[in-house]
């Protein structure tokens, strides 16, 4: 049986409004989920939804409030014991590339956290950037030297180059042109063959989050009302705010 990577059960996540003494507001709400390795799980709904949140707790980043998560089948532990196991694909490539950094270095600081060797740090540098489709002449470019598709590729390759277990793709492909999220998305298809990582793919958009994803999972204020695999969903969905959302479509 494929291993399941993450696993979150019965997870709340509670938010105060304002400073002490504000209103409580659950943001995520009562959330079991599970994705393995090799598998996307696409996470979709409207903005403010708990997607982000949901996504952040998966990575360590935000403590639930409620709830257990776990790591391979074991206890999630501290974000030191699972250094160089999570990574995330964000939006926009400037919040990972240093503009002042060549992207080969942006690419390699994941490496020297871990203590690789240097010579191991060259060799998995040239490999990953060879794996998402940039040659050697790239490593020692600007990443205002580059396309955004080409920025993006970069920061995949930053996400990978520790072969984590899990990555998050959150909006990773929104702010590329149409042609080029198709390129990103096959690159990401092709990554998760090659390396066996689990990945949660949250977005707004659903022909994108098709494309990529395995099962598809529907956030609706703070809760994940439907879950259910990916052609299942886009063919007859269950909860009457998914059916809104693939009304969207038509």
């Amino acid at each position: 049986m494929t291993e399941t990577v993450v696993d979150l059960q019965h997870i709340v996540v509670t938010y105060r409004a304002g400073f002490l003494g504000g209103e409580a507001f659950d943001a995520v709400r009562k959330v079991n989920l599970s994705i393995r390795a090799g598998e996307t799980l696409g996470l979709v709904g409207e903005s403010g939804s708990g997607k982000t949140t949901l996504g952040r707790v998966c990575l360590g980043l935000l403590a639930p409030t409620q709830g257990v998560m776990s790591f391979g089948g074991a206890p999630f532990g501290t974000l030191r014991q699972r250094r160089g196991q999570l990574s995330v694909v964000l939006q926009h490539s400037e919040w990972a590339l240093n503009p002042r950094l060549r992207c080969g270095v942006s690419v390699e600081e994941p490496l020297i956290i871990l203590g690789v060797t240097a010579e191991e740090r060259r060799r998995r540098v040239a490999a990953i950037f060879d794996s998402v489709g940039l040659g050697d002449g790239y490593v020692d470019r600007f990443p205002g030297q580059l396309s955004g598709g080409q920025r993006q590729r970069v920061s995949i390759a930053r996400a990978l180059v520790t072969e984590p277990r899990f990555i998050v793709f959150d909006e990773a492909v929104s702010a590329l042109d149409v042609s080029v999220q198709a390129q990103v998305l096959n690159l990401i298809m092709d990554l998760q063959h090659k390396y066996g990582f689990g990945a949660l793919f949250i977005s707004h958009d659903l022909a994108a989050t098709r494309y990529v994803s395995h099962r598809i999972a529907v956030m609706y204020r703070g809760e994940i009302v439907e879950d259910a695999p990916s052609e299942r969903f886009y063919g007859t969905p269950d909860h009457p705010y998914s059916q809104m959302l693939m009304s969207s479509l038509a």
